[in-house]
């Protein structure tokens, strides 16, 4: 995404109600993580995952996303909210990043649109520590349309961005991995493998490098 449309993506994203829920998912995600570890989040977007994972000092915070607009968004809210995060232009495919030097990568609600999805897994891997973990949640092709209207119920938006948001994730959902699907990709990466659960709209796959 870039311009008008990720700018929109990240007012839909950015209600208060998404951002308490991305405080606790911060919390969820990176709570088990020892001090000054390094996380990576592959694609933040306007970086509000980023921003809270980062928001206590205790982490130091990486976000790498293919979209400039995104990390010129996502730079910006890290300075208004004065937290140390830093926002890289890359390709997940690609990542200019070294190798072993993350104890944590997170990617959320952006692994469906990646072009080459295994390479963008062994990228994960290869830029690992050993025995550090990716976690990827992401939309699932199950999900069905009360599970979408119900997810969309919590977001806090008015009725026309509600109505587009659904509109745009029954799109989305036409490209999402279903569970199988995602599992056959963990498989023919270089982890190997990975263990997954779901919920509504989406799944957690985690992928740990030995």
């Amino acid at each position: 995404m870039e311009g008008f449309v990720a700018r929109w993506y990240a007012k839909t994203r950015g209600t208060t109600a998404q951002l308490e829920e991305a405080e606790r998912q911060a919390e969820r995600l990176t709570g088990d993580l020892p001090e000054s570890a390094h996380v990576l989040e592959v694609a933040p977007g306007p970086g509000y995952l980023s921003v809270e994972m980062a928001r206590s000092g205790r982490l130091r915070v990486t976000g790498l996303d293919i979209s400039r607009t995104f990390v010129e968004l996502a730079r910006a809210y890290a300075r208004t909210n004065a937290v140390d995060v830093e926002f890289r232009w890359g390709d997940v495919s690609a990542m200019p990043v070294e190798s072993a030097t993350v104890d944590r990568v997170v990617c959320q609600a952006a692994f469906k649109n990646f072009r080459w999805p295994v390479a963008a897994l062994d990228e994960m891997y290869r830029v690992l520590r050993p025995g550090g973990t990716a976690i990827v949640q992401d939309m699932r092709h199950e999900a069905t349309d009360r599970a979408i209207r119900e997810e969309v119920a919590t977001m806090d938006l008015g009725r026309l961005r509600a109505f587009l948001t659904r509109r745009t994730l029954a799109g989305l959902r036409r490209r999402a991995y279903s569970e199988a699907g995602f599992r056959g990709l963990a498989t023919a990466s270089r982890f190997g493998g990975c263990s997954l659960s779901s919920e509504g709209i989406g799944m957690e796959a985690r992928l740990r490098k030995p």
